[in-house]
């Protein structure tokens, strides 16, 4: 991975909403997006926004179960290095 890379994935991260939203489905296999709205406190149209603005960028993965989008984590080496450092200071 390039640096340019890197940068763009980390300001896409780096959003503090998006920290919280990642720390819940590290903590799940699979979360859908009101799962995420209710345990987060937050309104499902903002966490959905900040899904696809993580999806777009390969941060997590959307997947259709019915009516509901439900998003799990791509098998990659920056989101697990992610994991590892988020986690550890939550």
């Amino acid at each position: 991975m390039r640096l340019n890379e890197l940068a763009k994935l980390m300001r896409t991260a780096g959003d503090e909403s998006r920290l919280k939203i990642l720390c819940v489905i590290f903590g799940n296999k699979k979360v859908c997006v009101s799962d995420i709205a209710k345990k987060l406190n937050m309104s499902v149209a903002i966490v959905s926004h900040h899904l696809q603005v993580m999806s777009k960028e390969s941060l997590v993965l959307p997947v259709r179960e019915g009516k509901r989008i439900c998003y799990e984590l791509p098998k990659d080496k920056f989101v697990k290095d992610l994991k590892k450092f988020v986690c550890k200071y939550k």
